[in-house]
């Protein structure tokens, strides 16, 4: 059968944070792995025989996760690209979706998790899907900001008539979270300078209360102590960004078990990008070297800390910005089992598709990325991703 085999690999990173495995046989029977064992001094085709699969030159690793992205932006630095973009029509963007979606396949990101988008056509593009797609696409549709503040490309403002709460509790039914947003952008003139949160800690705590009544998760958008503060005190599943958001934030983010989603390759790109001696790039390397120090602090603190890119925001190009951010997590002092847990088992977790995705392991769906050369060559290798398997099912491009 197509999805039973023998499968021999060099090396296997299963996604649980432990170290990498040498000289695996991976037996795989209708889609379900069945067994992983020492192949020993074996041959890898010895075992296995006409169904055999050779990989013993290459690496297994569990198929991996962007927890923040936004599907219909496309990365450009171009002021007049990314200007366009903003009024384009959903027949427009779903083609540019669509050619994303397939970027991501091929770099073995097998699922993402949309930060919003104004018009909602992230969650319309989910919706219009008629069969079940290579990779999880999970969307939140528009966004929630307060009315004057950031976030117009990302979210809408309730009416004046409605709270937060009740404009979730009207949100789009076949939204899989929400995203709410609780602060502004970080300053690239003046380092460290922080916004107030846009909504109370009491519309926060209402509006959580009421996701969870329809049985969403919700995401902030949140950086700066306070605006962080006020989030986490309201229990979202997720915090996304918290630059400068300081040690007693992320220890209570440590002990509520609330996930963060870094996203400091964000600030590196645009200090990469901009003009060399600009302001804008002297403050965002500032504000990057800041969040790099954050991450190491919520490592050491046991902060649940997840992968996300940002794509799809200035220079963040889709798929291409994964290895990046992985590096930085390294940089930070995770080391590549765990740096691909966070970017994995955990990020499966937080997106709710534990059963589709996870682990590299007996009894788990056979659903796992080979990448060429052993683990010190990732994040590079995925670059060339040599094969995807899908409960099985090698997945061509």
């Amino acid at each position: 059968m197509e999805n039973s085999f023998d499968l021999c690999a060099g090396w296997l990173i299963d996604g649980t944070g432990e170290p990498a495995m040498r000289n695996i046989l991976l037996r795989v029977v209708d889609g379900m792995i069945s067994s992983i064992e020492d192949a020993g001094q074996l041959r890898c085709n010895a075992p296995t025989g006409p169904a055999g699969i050779d990989f013993s030159t290459s690496t297994i690793i569990p198929a991996l996760v962007d927890s923040h992205v936004h599907l219909t932006m496309s990365g450009s630095t171009d002021p007049e690209i990314r200007k366009q973009q903003l009024s384009y029509s959903f027949e427009q963007n779903s083609p540019l979706m669509d050619l994303r979606i397939d970027k991501y396949l091929r770099f073995g990101i097998l699922a993402l998790r949309d930060g919003g988008d104004g018009a909602g056509h992230g969650l319309r593009y989910r919706k219009e899907q008629t069969e079940s797609p290579p990779v999880f696409f999970k969307a939140a549709g528009a966004g929630f900001r307060a009315n004057g503040r950031y976030g117009k490309l990302i979210a809408i403002t309730p009416d004046q008539s409605s709270s937060l709460a009740e404009c979730i509790q009207r949100h789009d039914p076949m939204a899989d979270h929400i995203k709410i947003v609780n602060s502004g952008l970080n300053s690239l003139t003046e380092y460290g300078r922080q916004t107030a949160p846009q909504f109370s800690g009491r519309e926060l705590d209402e509006a959580v209360r009421m996701a969870g009544h329809r049985g969403r998760k919700v995401m902030v958008h949140a950086n700066g102590l306070l605006p962080v503060k006020e989030s986490i005190h309201a229990g979202p599943a997720s915090i996304e960004h918290g630059f400068f958001m300081g040690t007693e934030n992320m220890e209570q983010m440590a002990e509520r078990r609330i996930f963060w989603v870094p996203t400091a390759f964000s600030m590196k790109s645009i200090a990469l990008n901009m003009p060399a001696h600009s302001i804008e790039a002297q403050i965002a390397a500032r504000n990057f070297d800041h969040q790099l120090e954050q991450i190491r602090k919520a490592r050491e603190l046991g902060v649940r800390v997840i992968l996300g890119t940002d794509s799809g925001g200035f220079g963040l190009h889709h798929a291409e910005s994964f290895g990046q951010e992985l590096k930085i997590l390294i940089e930070a002092g995770f080391n590549l089992e765990q740096a691909i847990r966070c970017a994995s088992v955990e990020a499966c977790v937080l997106l709710g598709i534990e059963d589709e995705l996870g682990p590299v392991k007996a009894g788990s769906p056979a659903t796992f990325i080979v990448v060429p050369g052993p683990p010190s060559q990732l994040p590079d290798s995925l670059n060339a991703v040599h094969s995807i398997y899908i409960r099985g099912v090698k997945k061509g491009f």
